[in-house]
């Protein structure tokens, strides 16, 4: 694995970043069974130490929490990180779809030009930074055109508070409407051997529009990772103890896969997680991964994974066991 970690371009825009990237969500503690201030900081400067460059939070995370973390961890090595975060769930005003209920408060959906301004102002403070790299609208919000919502992502551009514009969440329609109105330069959507219906909608439309993809949940909630056995329990708010994908027929099913795979970890000298990833990172049109972290050690394992490049025959064999092993999985 003495391979350089791999980068690539985000869309047209000019800016260069790992591809493997680091995702914050669990950081921010909602629905994973709360957080570890001092365990996320060093994560993030484990992965930045690995060469990871891309680290991908939103105000969502535990209600700005995430964010505050992520600046706090980045203080003093901003040059060192493409930078993203996200916009469009607020619970500072009422207007849009009403989404969910966090501690007793509504949070919308809303992608208003006005609220995009608000919105972007209390990231870059959460930050601590005057500006984010790649700038994505969270949700999508069927009240507000996507012309508006452009226009507004434009202006910041052009003020140079964000650097390029994505969105994550949306349909085909979504993302043939907003290449329509600007550059959009990436989309951020689940994809993982457990999931990959994107590679017949969006895709394609990306393709011919040269829009990057980042994936997210690569191991399925850590589904893939080669750890989670059919005896193990999930407690507190973990949004898995309840998820029909972690059924114990699942991970009986996920446990042969990762036998499959097993030959191809040893002979590369990495883990199971790590070529599911490495995997996941050469299938066409993906052109990041997000992997989370909830300390040093898993981040320095996820960053390792971009420094693996899987022979032809390899990724065949692991597409073919996946393809035996997960068709039949329950949703």
């Amino acid at each position: 694995m003495s391979h350089e970690l791999l980068t690539r371009e985000i869309g047209s825009s000019g800016i260069k970043a790992s591809c493997i990237g680091l995702g914050t969500w669990a950081i921010g503690g909602w629905m994973w069974g709360g957080t570890d201030e001092g365990q996320s900081i060093a994560a993030i400067q484990a992965s930045l130490d690995e060469g990871v460059s891309l680290i991908d939070t939103a105000p969502a995370y535990g209600q700005g929490l995430s964010e505050e973390i992520v600046g706090k961890a980045i203080k003093g090595r901003r040059d060192q990180v493409v930078l993203a975060t996200k916009c469009g769930l607020v619970w500072h005003t009422t207007k849009g779809n009403h989404f969910f209920d966090y501690d007793g408060r509504p949070v919308h959906r809303h992608l208003g030009a006005d609220s995009i301004a608000y919105e972007v102002e209390q990231s870059l403070r959460r930050l601590g930074t005057d500006y984010i790299d790649l700038y994505i609208t969270h949700w999508q919000d069927p009240t507000t055109p996507v012309e508006e919502t452009m226009a507004a992502l434009e202006a910041l551009k052009a003020q140079g508070k964000i650097r390029s514009i994505g969105a994550s969440n949306l349909s085909p329609e979504d993302l043939s409407a907003y290449v329509a109105a600007g550059q959009l330069d990436a989309v951020q959507e689940e994809y993982s051997m457990v999931k990959r219906d994107i590679e017949t909608t969006l895709l394609p439309i990306c393709a011919r529009h040269g829009v990057s993809t980042l994936s997210y949940s690569s191991l399925a909630l850590g589904l893939l990772s080669g750890r989670i056995g059919p005896d193990r329990v999930f407690e507190g708010d973990d949004q898995r103890k309840n998820n029909l994908r972690f059924s114990i027929a699942n991970r009986e099913k996920v446990t042969r896969l990762m036998g499959a795979i097993r030959p191809i970890a040893e002979s590369q000298n990495a883990t199971e997680a790590q070529i599911v990833i490495a995997w996941t990172i050469q299938q066409p049109g993906i052109t990041f991964a997000l992997c989370g972290a909830r300390n040093a050690d898993q981040a320095r394992e996820n960053a390792r994974a971009g420094r693996i490049r899987l022979s032809k025959d390899e990724i065949d064999t692991i597409s073919e066991a996946a393809t035996r092993h997960l068709t039949d999985l329950d949703a």
